[in-house]
């Protein structure tokens, strides 16, 4: 069991995969900037904890990812093109996520996130999020529209 050194629920960042965003810097999405201001949080709280989950292109992989950005560069966003491709808007398994956090003792979090799917599918697993804390970043010219069809069509609180 990790023990909190500030007697607080940790603050906790569940990071889907994103080998675009994550490691090649791309701007069509949030993922890499989310990525290194969650880790930054974390260090200026003195400790949190990062789930980097290997669910690329939100559950689909990442050929599938790389077929709904060509849909997206032909004017999809990328709710449309995910459902075009035969995919659900959201095909992530949080599940695992819960386990490992019940593993690590971690049954009342502070989860790091926008999206309040995270929150309802951790809690279904049993862990209690006590608080949501907002990931809110500047949107990029490449992005916004991106981040104005998470806001929109998925619930995102941006």
């Amino acid at each position: 069991m990790i023990g909190s050194p500030n007697g607080h629920p940790p603050l906790v960042r569940l990071h889907s995969e994103c080998l675009t965003g994550d490691v090649l810097g791309s701007l069509k999405c949030d993922c890499g900037p989310q990525l290194q201001a969650a880790l930054r949080l974390m260090a200026e709280q003195g400790w949190g904890i990062l789930l980097y989950l290997r669910q690329e292109g939100r559950g689909i992989g990442l050929i599938n990812k790389l077929r709904a950005y060509a849909l997206q560069d032909q004017g999809f966003d990328t709710v449309d093109a995910n459902t075009r491709l035969g995919f659900a808007i959201d095909a992530r398994d949080f599940s695992v996520a819960a386990r490992m956090l019940t593993l690590l003792g971690q049954d009342k979090i502070r989860l790091l996130t926008n999206n309040p799917d995270k929150v309802g599918r951790l809690q279904a697993e049993g862990i209690s999020v006590v608080e949501r804390v907002p990931h809110k970043l500047p949107p990029n010219p490449h992005n916004a529209r991106y981040l104005e069809t998470k806001r929109d069509r998925t619930g995102h609180a941006l």
